[in-house]
């Protein structure tokens, strides 16, 4: 199975996906091998994504960089919104005629209107279907100021509109028991807004959040490869994911529960293949 590879690559979590990944191509437990990394910044604007990049280099995947801060520089500063379309063109372009059978964004912090039609593109989103959306220090503050008792992993189609494509894989977690107690305890009647002029991401419940997604989403991720991997024809490569489509089209119906580390989780999947039947499996981490 031919792979593409998004990101921002702005930190920990997005080098730690790519390397998960790689590492079960290396250990034969994935059967795919990653064709190119995108990644919208280029060398020198963030220390994080520099390591990112040396990753992609020293493993001799082909990388493409194309900086979406440069694009709007260079277009005026106009509002992001009027140039999403212009800069996946752009994207497109410099692509040139590199292509995959499954493109995986982890850590691409843009919407990418023209791109998931172009590219069949699925997405890592650190959250249950119909939780919050957006950025991952977004949906921790928004699980805080809910007080969610359970969050969870998701792998959807990449559409148009944010973090809201049909869904393929997820597994879930509480957010009770030793690991959050004493946070719920010292959060009290404090909205995230408190939390931020105080203690920040330092808040023991904000740390144990993002712990129990972080812990997850890397063989999370690679499962869901394999799961889309082993969905296709024999003597193929996988079957895609739906096309690109909003709303509209309802998420697919989910396999429930995933206890929590350790021991190791069930991995629930659901994969919608082209005829319109479904491929499940329960898989544990290896």
């Amino acid at each position: 199975m031919r792979v593409g590879w998004f990101s921002t690559g702005r930190g920990e979590g997005s080098t730690g996906l790519l390397t998960a990944a790689l590492q079960a191509i290396d250990e034969g437990r994935l059967d795919a091998r990653i064709e190119f990394v995108f990644c919208n910044r280029d060398r020198g604007q963030h220390e994080g994504t520099d390591r990112f990049l040396d990753t992609v280099e020293a493993r001799g995947v082909r990388l493409v960089t194309l900086s979406s801060q440069a694009f709007r520089r260079a277009h005026g500063r106009r509002p992001w919104a009027e140039l999403r379309e212009a800069f996946d063109r752009a994207a497109i372009e410099k692509l040139g005629g590199l292509s995959a059978d499954v493109s995986v964004g982890a850590g691409y912090m843009l919407l990418a209107p023209l791109l998931c039609r172009h590219h069949t593109m699925i997405n890592l989103h650190p959250a249950l279907p119909d939780g919050p959306v957006g950025t991952w220090q977004d949906v921790t503050w928004e699980l805080i100021d809910t007080r969610a008792r359970e969050s969870g992993v998701m792998v959807h189609v990449m559409v148009e509109e944010m973090d809201a494509g049909p869904v393929i894989t997820c597994c879930r977690f509480p957010l009770s028991g030793p690991a959050f107690d004493a946070g719920w305890e010292s959060l009290g009647n404090r909205t995230s807004a408190g939390v931020k002029s105080q203690e920040g991401e330092d808040h023991p419940l904000f740390v144990a959040i993002r712990s129990e997604a972080l812990v997850r989403e890397r063989p999370f991720l690679v499962e869901t490869l394999r799961a889309v991997r082993a969905a296709g024809p024999r003597g193929g490569g996988p079957r895609p994911p739906p096309p690109c489509a909003g709303r509209s089209l309802a998420p697919s119906p989910l396999i429930s529960g995933s206890p929590s580390f350790p021991p190791p989780p069930f991995f629930n999947f659901f994969f919608p293949t082209q005829a319109g039947g479904a491929f499940r499996a329960n898989q544990t981490k290896e």
